[in-house]
């Protein structure tokens, strides 16, 4: 079956479900056993629920994994993932990635002797010699968050594996409609299902997409032992909102190239970062690895603080706000949002200096959103 087949019939077969042609949500903690020492398909809902296991099932199809597995929020998910790994274990993560990730490795397994190393994995020399340190996976993120730098997954992945190490990607930016990372040589997807898979702002989630069976067992375990597995009733909304992933993803990426195409000429942006652009320095990169660029891109404004406040507070389509994907556009300043978690010189390093400006842009009619944004930039 082809992807918006899939995407609305994977995972659920009506006639399990009393003919119930949506998945029902399954509101329960416990499940009856058959008789002593007979549980059935269920027993407890944090280690199985028939909501979270429809979308499991159809997200490792979207992904062409063996196995998937819903968590509480992206952020769940990454932590999970990393619990596979032991004190003394190191992790390549490319050195421009999200906020919140940074801080779960600097914050957080940094303090439990699980080390990142950052490099630039579109560096194969870099990288290859960071492998040789015996690390135990490579953390890719592409397009990165916010820059939108591009990652090479196959040539990452071959070179990875030659040196026995996991690929892990996160795939938020793109949804398995636009890349699918396991195709191209990783062997775990993350994503946050809070942005273009549920796709309406109205629940925060996470998912992991395993290729390899042996690893979907680790993750399984993972999940059930730690407890962060996601609720019947936020499950239920994402899978409502992966129906229409591909018909979202398609105006998305038609509504952004055509906005960040009209930016390049403004006088005002002084650089948009677009893999969809010819200008993208990695634009044949994104030809070959991807279908599409998604919604969410970054510019850099001329004229200094002055120009990003001014732009920011002006907007009235365009809403100042955290996170991406959804339905409504968003505006938001990287330095002082999403990324603040993060260093001052780091930020720097990653590119996220106090001009760059990222948006999510949403489904209204592409006229009024190029009008919000010549009208707020005017002046």
């Amino acid at each position: 079956m082809n992807f918006k087949t899939v995407a609305i019939h994977a995972g659920h077969n009506p006639q399990e479900h009393l003919g119930a042609v949506m998945t029902p949500i399954y509101q329960t903690s416990t499940f009856a056993f058959r008789g002593v020492g007979q549980p059935g398909p269920f027993d407890y809902s944090r280690s199985g629920n028939p909501t979270r296991k429809a979308l499991e099932t159809c997200l490792a199809q979207l992904e062409g994994g063996t196995a998937g597995f819903a968590f509480a929020t992206g952020m769940a998910a990454e932590a999970t993932v990393l619990m596979m790994f032991s004190s003394g274990d190191n992790v390549v993560v490319h050195d421009d990635l999200y906020g919140g990730t940074y801080r779960l490795f600097e914050s957080v397994f940094a303090t439990k002797q699980i080390r990142a190393q950052y490099v630039d994995l579109r560096n194969a020399t870099k990288l290859r010699a960071a492998l040789a340190a015996g690390p135990k996976a490579v953390w890719v993120e592409s397009p990165t968050n916010p820059v939108m730098n591009l990652v090479d997954i196959r040539a990452v992945s071959d070179l990875a594996h030659e040196y026995g190490a996991l690929v892990i990607c996160d795939n938020t930016f793109l949804s398995p409609y636009f890349q699918r990372p396991l195709e191209l040589g990783a062997d775990i997807v993350t994503h946050s299902t809070t942005k273009y898979i549920n796709g309406h702002s109205d629940v925060v989630g996470g998912a992991l997409v395993a290729k390899d069976p042996g690893l979907a067992e680790k993750i399984g375990f993972l999940q059930n032992a730690m407890g962060t597995c996601a609720g019947p009733q936020d499950c239920f909304l994402v899978l409502r909102g992966v129906k229409t992933l591909a018909l979202r993803m398609e105006e998305h990426n038609r509504n952004a190239l055509a906005i960040a195409r009209w930016l390049e000429k403004h006088p005002q942006v002084s650089a948009v970062l677009h893999p969809g652009l010819e200008s993208h320095p990695q634009y044949e990169l994104a030809l070959r690895q991807t279908t599409g660029s998604g919604g969410t891109f970054s510019f850099r404004l001329r004229g200094g603080e002055a120009a990003v406040n001014h732009l920011l507070a002006n907007c009235r389509i365009f809403t100042l706000a955290e996170s991406l994907g959804g339905v409504e556009s968003l505006i938001e300043h990287p330095a002082t949002m999403t990324h603040a978690s993060v260093p001052r010189e780091v930020q720097l390093k990653m590119g996220i200096t106090p001009d760059l400006i990222r948006i999510s842009v949403g489904l209204e009619d592409l006229s009024d959103l190029i009008a919000d944004l010549d009208a707020a930039l005017a002046g």
